[in-house]
């Protein structure tokens, strides 16, 4: 065939039958006959028929189109959270708009204004660390399309949210260096705004607390584009600034493998005289040298659970929305324990 777009009418014409019993074959209507059925998507995939959705949304007033913003897509986290809700978008029939903020407020406005005028049908999000305000967002629920929030969410937005607990996440870390021996355990955190990053810091200071070591706000740094570069940065800093340090916990597995990097570049034997643990269970993590022990954070599960709710608010499966807005659903995380902390891992 040309490169004229396939109808569902030139199927039709093809084989002798109407524009319906192929829409109906293609469909897997019970009434469409098992050898119809065969020949119509047999003839469809030889001319590489795809949908029409833009007819199909002006037909039925529905687009079955997600929205997805996040700050990044390197991200070994982000990649599998994409993973997660493509399966459940495709399992219901909906496909997905992906979009970049790269951590920018401005940006994000900007594409949620592109994915409005693309005409999508909800909006999952991870905010970006530059977002402390949601009128942009706030404008999405007045038109009555619907918001899932995930991973970087706001406290102060009602919608629904798919996390995993951060303050456990953080002190399973911080308590798992202590359970090692580390008594001045640094702390590379993320920036002041996005709650995982709170989350995780506040973890990391109750841990101290409940096991008797004092809090010292000399051992935090603060990062802002939480990358390898920022840890290794942070990495040469501490292991030269501060005297007895005998654990970092990093805010991402980046950020604790460049910090490792730096301190073996200053020649600490990892974990032996320092002990390093990350969050995420990127791949980074999993192939550094030695391999950094980190919290495992449930990308896949966290796309596939934030997709599969704003299709049932689509939908009007959700029961009593109204007054469910502010619903969290919180999903499990675990340590996993390697050799940048374990001696022989």
């Amino acid at each position: 065939m040309s490169k004229t777009r396939i109808t569902q009418k030139m199927i039709a014409q093809e084989l002798g039958i109407t524009t319906t019993t192929v829409s109906k074959a293609l469909k897997d209507y019970p009434d469409i006959s098992s050898t119809t059925k065969e020949a119509v998507k047999a003839l469809a995939r030889e001319w590489n028929y795809l949908p029409d959705y833009q007819a199909l949304a002006l037909r039925n007033q529905h687009t079955r189109t997600l929205g997805l913003v996040i700050p990044e897509i390197v991200h070994y986290f982000f990649s599998n959270v994409i993973k997660g809700i493509i399966k459940s978008a495709e399992e219901r029939g909906y496909q997905l708009l992906i979009t970049l903020s790269r951590n920018s407020r401005e940006l994000e406005e900007n594409q949620l204004n592109l994915l409005y005028g693309q005409r999508v049908e909800g909006i999952l999000i991870s905010l970006a660390n530059e977002t402390v305000d949601h009128a942009h967002l706030m404008f999405f629920q007045k038109q009555e399309v619907p918001v899932v929030m995930f991973d970087k969410v706001a406290s102060n937005f009602n919608c629904k949210k798919v996390i995993i607990d951060d303050e456990r996440g953080g002190y399973l870390a911080t308590k798992h260096l202590i359970d090692k021996g580390c008594k001045r355990i640094a702390h590379i955190r993320g920036p002041l705004e996005p709650l995982n990053s709170q989350g995780r810091y506040n973890g990391y200071r109750k841990a101290l607390l409940e096991h008797g070591l004092s809090f010292d706000q000399q051992l935090i740094r603060v990062c802002k584009n939480v990358n390898f570069d920022e840890g290794f940065n942070f990495g040469l800093e501490l292991v030269d600034q501060v005297e007895g340090l005998d654990g970092i916990f990093a805010v991402t597995d980046q950020v604790g493998v460049g910090a490792m990097k730096a301190a073996q570049q200053k020649g600490y034997h990892i974990p032996d005289e320092l002990k390093v643990i990350g969050f995420s269970d990127s791949q980074i993590a999993q192939v550094s040298q030695p391999a950094l022990s980190t919290i495992h954070q449930p990308g896949f599960e966290i796309g596939q659970t934030a997709a599969r709710i704003l299709i049932d608010e689509i939908e009007g499966i959700a029961k009593d929305i109204e007054s469910d807005l502010a619903q969290e659903y919180v999903l499990n995380t675990s340590i996993i324990e390697r050799g940048s902390t374990v001696d022989g891992q």
